[in-house]
């Protein structure tokens, strides 16, 4: 596999970065431990995860972080993955923060869950309009600076957020995000085609895609309304079906007769052809899921398949 840079960073990534928002909710402990361990066995360093992740569960405490912690420490592995996670979300203070006083907190937290003392890619979740840009860098340099972060970036940022944030850095010498992670896949190209993309590319950043598979619809096991019943995600899913969807799983069903692989696959194959992108984030709740989204990462399309799934979203 080819290596990609995050940003003009020091840090490459296999392109596959692992989703770990089930962790803690749809998957255990022990099934998500296996899943990092195939995830590592099959080639792949990055690993994305959040501090908020999976609180929406009755009783979590940001166990993905904690699970992730604990794999480490049990494996001895932390020197052989990068990890991503974020800050800024809701964790019960009322609002998106990206406060100074905030961040210092958050990465301390996160910091102790995931039983390291540095953090690969630190990102931004939200956006918070209450807070400077310039406040929420210097907060980041001061982490940079001190060694508990190597490199920032940036989620759910458009064109002129993320076109400010870069001008603060430039203009009052600061770190800059080096990577942007927003909803990306055959489905869902607003939030990066375009602008972002532009951005992305001009600046020499990178894309993280997040919903890659589209909570699962573009695996292609939700085909109809009866099907959202399979998975506590299938809710998601709904807004799926209709008629541009169908002719998206169509042409995914057309490709993958042909070169004998999964929608699943395919779909990861599709983001990984977009320029600017470092890799998709997918997860997975089993070890034959992982394997199989693994065989995507490596999949290279055809230019005229590659057309062809485009076209069908449009």
């Amino acid at each position: 596999m080819t290596k990609r840079h995050l940003g003009s960073s020091d840090i490459s990534i296999e392109p596959f970065v692992l989703g770990t928002n089930v962790f803690g909710w749809t998957a255990d402990e022990p099934t998500s431990h296996a899943v990092l361990d195939a995830f590592v066995a099959e080639g792949f360093t990055a690993i994305d995860t959040a501090d908020v992740y999976s609180r929406w569960v009755p009783g979590n405490d940001s166990e993905s972080e904690r699970i992730i912690g604990r794999w480490m420490k049990a494996r001895g592995s932390r020197d052989k993955v990068i990890i991503a996670t974020k800050v800024g979300s809701d964790m019960g203070q009322g609002r998106k923060d990206l406060r100074a006083s905030w961040i210092a907190k958050a990465v301390e937290d996160s910091l102790s869950r995931l039983q390291t003392d540095y953090i690969d890619l630190y990102q931004t979740h939200w956006p918070d309009p209450q807070t400077p840009e310039e406040e929420t860098l210097a907060a980041y340099d001061k982490l940079i600076k001190t060694g508990k972060v190597r490199v920032i970036g940036t989620s759910n940022y458009d064109a002129k957020l993320l076109g400010h944030a870069l001008k603060v850095s430039r203009e009052k010498g600061l770190p800059r995000y080096q990577t942007v992670q927003n909803e990306f896949n055959l489905y869902a190209r607003d939030a990066y085609e375009g602008a972002v993309q532009d951005m992305v590319i001009a600046e020499g950043l990178s894309a993280i895609t997040y919903f890659s598979l589209a909570s699962g619809f573009l695996t292609g096991k939700y085909r109809s309304e009866a099907d959202l019943k399979q998975s506590e995600r299938g809710g998601s899913v709904k807004n799926y079906l209709n008629p541009r969807g169908f002719r998206i799983l169509a042409a995914l069903d057309d490709v993958a007769k042909r070169i004998n692989a999964t929608p699943a696959e395919i779909s990861l194959a599709w983001i990984n052809a977009a320029p600017g992108v470092a890799g998709p984030i997918a997860s997975a709740t089993s070890v034959a899921q992982l394997k199989s989204l693994a065989r995507g990462a490596r999949l290279v399309l055809a230019k005229e398949d590659v057309k062809l799934l485009s076209d069908a979203g449009n």
